[in-house]
Parts: structure tokens; C-alpha cells; sequence
């Protein structure tokens, strides 16, 4: 009798110990399930030879003019990620930009670390950066980058409700470092894919100056230059774990 009550004793332990397991593991694929659905666009799955550049514009104006001339000579469209502060400086530059064909996104408008804001106070700075855009373009912006990259449920959150598209990057030029002309261009060519949103700087020492042989080296290659708004997925899409964009 009791070597019969000691093994339904330890059948319940095990059974019980199993129920929670499998609770658990539940809970961690839910959680898994849920982070991927908030991964930001980093590129877009694709057939197509495209690429999309992007400038973000947070720092000072010298480049404007000398950025815009290059794109125009090269037949290239680009988009701008531009901080509310950055346009109240600027609004002759993001007007310059918008009227050349470049499509004005969304930087935030303080530049702030995203872990340190609420939804409602991520919101007030979305929403005053597009305001801010809006007043100069006439456009509210469709999408919206991090500063420093950063990102959060929280803001993923926010965007979606607010029908916006947080877009980063998949490859990196990394010319804040400020490599050389060569270094630069190889950052940008030797990783290019179809689809692939690359991460420039507008005030960087050397973009200027390697833009130019970036271009040719992509046209050469095949690729055709779009805007980030025309490449992406607006809807029947999901986001894979590297942030890559596919048609479902």
C-alpha cells in the first residue's frame, strides 16, 4: 500500500511538473512570436535589382546642396530620416530635398533614447516631428527611424497605431566613423542585396565624396534605386528574425 501511494505521489509530481513545463514553453514561444512580429523593416524580400538609400539628418546642413546635386546628376531618389530640431534649423533644406522628388521620414523630433519614453511621450515626439515636416512639405511622413537605431515594443506599438513603418537598415555604410572614400564604398557595395535599405549620413566627413563611385558601382551591378515608401510591404506581409520584409 504505501509503495502504491508513493508512486502515485511522484506520477503527480511528474505530471504536474510537466503541466508548467509546457506552460512555460508556451509562454516563451508566445513571447518569441510576439518580438519578431515587432522587428522593424531592416530589407525587403524581393526579385527585383533594387536598393533604397537613406540619409538621416541630425546633425548640421554643409552636404545639402552637394547631396542633392549628386542625386540629380545620377537620376537617383533617396529618402531622408530628418529630426524635428534639424528641420526647425533647416526648413529651406528639407523643402530643397522634398521638391527635388526625395521622400522626408520621420527622425524623431528631439532625438531621444527610446527606452527612456512612455508611449504617450514617444507619441508627442512622432507626432510633432510629422507636424513639423507636414508644415514645410505639406506630407506627413509614412515612416520613422530610431535615433541611434534604437526601438521598443513600446514605439513599434505606438507606430502601428499611428500607421506608420519603422524602417531601419541592412546595411551600413558606417560612414560616421569617417572611413576613407574606398573604405565607404565598400561598405555599402560589398554587402548589397536585393532589397536593401542602406544607412547614410547627411554632415558625414566623407559621404560626399564616396556617393558618386557608390552609385555607379550599384548601376553597374544592376541595381535600381527606389524610394524606402515604394519598396516596402504596406500590408499581407510578415518580418522574418533579421527584420527582412516577405509577401505572404
Amino acid at each position: 500500500m504505501k509503495k502504491t501511494m508513493f508512486w502515485i505521489f511522484i506520477s503527480a509530481v511528474v505530471f504536474t511538473g510537466a503541466y508548467y513545463l509546457s506552460g512555460m514553453i508556451c509562454d516563451a514561444v508566445s513571447a518569441s512570436a510576439e518580438e519578431e512580429r515587432l522587428i522593424p523593416i531592416y530589407s525587403v524580400e524581393t526579385d527585383e535589382k533594387c536598393v533604397a538609400l537613406t540619409f538621416d539628418a541630425a546633425w548640421g546642413n554643409e552636404d545639402t546642396q552637394i547631396l542633392l546635386d549628386i542625386l540629380k546628376e545620377n537620376k537617383v531618389p533617396a529618402t531622408f530620416f530628418v529630426t524635428g530640431q534639424w528641420a526647425d534649423k533647416f526648413p529651406e533644406d528639407v523643402k530643397k530635398f522634398y521638391e527635388a522628388g526625395h521622400d522626408i521620414a520621420n527622425h524623431s523630433y528631439s532625438h531621444p533614447h527610446i527606452a527612456d519614453l512612455s508611449y504617450e511621450e514617444l507619441k508627442e515626439d512622432t507626432l510633432s516631428c510629422n507636424e513639423k515636416i507636414k508644415s514645410i512639405t505639406g506630407e506627413s511622413p509614412l515612416l520613422y527611424r530610431g535615433p541611434y537605431g534604437e526601438y521598443s515594443n513600446t514605439l513599434i506599438e505606438m507606430l502601428h497605431d499611428s500607421e506608420m513603418y519603422y524602417t531601419q537598415w541592412d546595411v551600413d555604410s558606417l560612414d560616421w566613423k569617417d572611413p576613407n572614400t574606398e573604405t565607404l564604398v565598400k561598405n555599402v557595395t560589398k554587402k548589397v542585396q536585393n532589397g536593401s535599405i542602406v544607412l547614410l549620413h547627411n554632415g558625414a566627413k566623407n559621404t560626399p565624396a564616396a556617393l558618386p563611385d557608390i552609385i555607379k558601382a550599384l548601376k553597374d551591378d544592376g541595381y535600381k534605386f527606389v524610394l524606402v515608401k515604394d519598396m516596402i510591404y504596406k500590408t499581407d506581409y510578415t518580418t522574418d528574425h533579421a527584420g527582412r520584409q516577405l509577401k505572404n
